[in-house]
């Protein structure tokens, strides 16, 4: 970067709030082991309050992810550092818990895999890097791609929202300042968590990235129960890949049903190790076949299933 350029960085960064120096953490390296947690542990309380001011927005984001993944699109986070190893972790903790396809929602990071495992710094410092990413999956006009940066200036980021954009999908955008900092250019929802100066300065790992995963945590699984991916409280279209899997779709049929632990295992069995089909099976005293056919004709929702005529 010229001169120039490092002096216009300078400036920027010295307006974000999340890069500014914390009073409450002053003298910090001063302080007992026991008093640094404890400030640490009260700027932490800041973060939920913080991430409920957003909620209609956050519900906003959620209703573009639902249109487009009924529309037959994907949910893609792009994201740097710290954002992008939240954005990869909310992604690959979806398909075991709600059954997805491991294509419907991802994760890219700037610098790429190895980013995930050991900082690619520079990485992020390329607005054509985001754009590339974004023309490498391929999206289209019916995806939804999700920006977070908690700084909400990071290049790679801006750019895959603007090629994103370019190619009519819809963009959401996640970041830890407030809203009046926030340029909403090629932006259809923005999610603005204020969490304040972070107790180390700069360092992002911390209220930003508990206030993303926070975020990501609420986004992917509202719009999940929207998808009929949860009956009651319970999660009912996992992939049974595990041992503890195995348990708890056995322990969530014997909950909702009353069945004992071997009748579990039968009708367990007996759907091809799929608990919605094993639920309507049994509510509705079908056999597997028909169980399958209720559950398409109802887009997947057991309720309206069991109940299908």
């Amino acid at each position: 970067m010229t001169d120039k350029e490092n002096k216009s960085l300078f400036d920027e960064l010295e307006d974000i709030t999340t890069e500014k120096r914390n009073p409450e953490s002053k003298n910090i390296d001063r302080l007992t082991t026991s008093d640094i947690l404890k400030i640490i542990n009260a700027e932490d309380h800041k973060v939920p309050s913080a991430v409920a001011k957003e909620i209609p927005y956050i519900a906003q984001a959620v209703e573009l992810i639902i249109k487009g993944f009924k529309n037959g699109g994907r949910l893609l986070y792009f994201g740097a550092g710290t954002s992008g190893r939240i954005g990869i972790l909310d992604a690959s903790e979806c398909p075991p818990t709600f059954g997805t396809h491991y294509k419907l929602i991802q994760g890219h990071i700037a610098g790429g895999k190895k980013a995930m495992f050991k900082a690619q710094e520079g990485a992020e410092d390329f607005e054509e890097n985001g754009a590339k990413e974004i023309i490498a999956a391929k999206v289209n006009s019916k995806d939804v791609i999700c920006g977070i940066a908690a700084s909400r200036r990071t290049p790679y980021v801006i750019g895959a929202i603007n090629k994103a954009k370019e190619l009519g999908a819809a963009t959401i955008y996640i970041t830890c300042n407030p809203r009046n900092q926030f340029d909403l250019k090629n932006v259809d929802v923005a999610v603005c968590a204020d969490v304040g100066p972070e107790v180390i300065m700069g360092s992002t790992r911390m209220k930003s990235g508990t206030a993303q995963k926070l975020i990501l945590n609420m986004i992917t699984t509202t719009a999940m129960i929207r998808m009929g991916k949860v009956y009651d409280n319970m999660m009912i279209d996992l992939h049974i890949t595990n041992k503890k899997l195995s348990e708890r779709s056995k322990r969530t049929l014997m909950a909702i049903t009353g069945i004992s632990y071997k009748e579990a295992e039968i009708f367990l069995e007996k759907s091809g190790g799929h608990v919605k089909t094993a639920l309507v099976m049994i509510l509705a005293g079908v056999s597997s076949k028909e169980a399958k056919n209720r559950l398409k004709s109802s887009d997947g929702f057991v309720r309206e299933a069991i109940i299908h005529n």
